[in-house]
């Protein structure tokens, strides 16, 4: 087989992503239909921004979401081919391959690994990660802030200074300290995931029992469909890792055994928690002195009550705003540790370590650096735009 043009290359990959093309219509057009009655998501289709934001991030989450299925990749992103080391964008296999797809379409690296297919699962482990992690972040920032904010008391001034501690370290070094190797093997990594990972459960019981505490039927009812699934995933998640793992109670164990990415996992929650916890806190003391509050307070309702079914409501438009901006920091903290080596295993096919690899081809080609670079910024774009569409909107509200 030839080598494809240019051209040929640009419809090859356009050709690949048609589970994503066809997924991205049908989402457009099933949101647009039905935008006014969507609430703030049905907004973002009034605001251009927004919708090239929710694109841009959609794309990426369906590409994450089919990879693992081999519906977009070419080849398995970490097999090495004889004869593809370092080789140019649309170089075709060699007769002993042919079963697998004819042509390398971004070229191979260092490795004579396909640089398309690792740009490809890449995503996968950004849009697992990135998102989870924040969500975490958020729940323990939650759980703090709103208490903090709420009271005032000896409690805000405690927690207040252990965020700001936290904060006053470098982000980069922060993250240094917590991933590296020599850290990983004391087992510190599962210690934390152990008490970061425990605040879903204290956020989800707190809230079930502040909503239902005049029905002890549905409350206990709803603790425990709510709390036993997530004590399940608790105990795996903690008890993942090394086999000598430094937490090894749990036998039913479905979580993958990868520390690094509990490690940076971990990592992410412990960094992000502080910022969320400022904003939160600051939410809360602003919302607390609002008339409804008042009424609230004289209806006889209980101080988490008023936290989680008052204030934190009211509070949903910065937060939902900030999770989006959060998720591209992350992404971009992500993609940091990879370069750098102190990320997933060095085999991972993770952004980051892919730009690495990539750039020691730059001075013959640069495409196995560009590729994944530019995913990663159109990813961080989108957020930061579909942030910029949310904040718009919800101002108007």
């Amino acid at each position: 087989m030839d080598p494809l043009t240019p051209f040929q290359i640009i419809g090859h990959i356009l050709y690949r992503f048609t589970p994503v093309w066809f997924a991205l219509v049908l989402l457009f057009s099933v949101s647009f239909a039905f935008r006014r009655r969507l609430g703030l998501y049905g907004k973002l289709f009034y605001s251009p921004v927004g919708m090239i934001g929710l694109g841009l991030v959609m794309f990426w989450l369906f590409t994450g979401l089919f990879a693992p299925f081999d519906m977009i990749v070419t080849h398995d992103p970490l097999a090495q081919l004889s004869g593809m080391k370092n080789k140019a964008p649309g170089t075709p296999l060699r007769a002993a391959e042919a079963g697998q797809y004819g042509w390398y379409l971004l070229g191979g690296d260092n490795l004579a690994r396909d640089v398309f297919s690792r740009m490809v699962r890449g995503a996968t482990t950004v849009i697992i990660i990135a998102p989870l992690a924040t969500l975490f972040a958020f729940m323990v920032g939650i759980t703090l802030g709103l208490p903090a904010g709420y009271y005032g008391d000896r409690r805000d001034t405690l927690l207040s200074f252990l965020a700001n501690l936290i904060l006053a370290f470098p982000v980069i070094l922060l993250f240094y300290l917590l991933v590296a190797p020599e850290i990983r093997l004391t087992g510190l990594p599962q210690y934390m995931a152990a008490a970061l990972f425990a605040f879903p459960l204290v956020f989800s019981a707190v809230l079930i029992r502040s909503r239902f505490a005049s029905q002890p039927g549905k409350m206990w009812l709803w603790l425990i469909v709510v709390l036993v699934p997530l004590f399940l995933v608790y105990a795996a998640a903690i008890n993942s890792g090394a086999p000598d793992s430094a937490i090894a109670f749990w036998p039913f164990d479905f979580v993958p055994d990868d520390l690094s990415i509990l490690t940076i996992f971990v990592a992410v929650v412990f960094v992000n928690s502080p910022m969320v916890f400022r904003i939160v806190r600051g939410l809360a003391m602003d919302i607390k002195t609002r008339d409804y509050i008042a009424a609230a307070r004289t209806r006889g309702e209980s101080p988490w009550y008023i936290m989680l079914w008052e204030i934190l409501p009211n509070a949903r438009g910065p937060l939902i705003v900030d999770f989006c901006l959060r998720i591209g920091y992350t992404t971009i903290l992500l993609g940091t540790l990879g370069f750098f080596g102190l990320g997933l295993e060095p085999e991972s096919p993770d952004w980051g370590s892919t730009i690495n690899e990539g750039r020691k081809l730059l001075s013959i080609y640069p495409h196995a650096a560009l590729a994944p670079a530019l995913a990663l910024l159109s990813l961080v774009l989108g957020l930061n735009l579909l942030a910029d569409g949310l904040r718009e909107e919800s101002l108007k509200d």
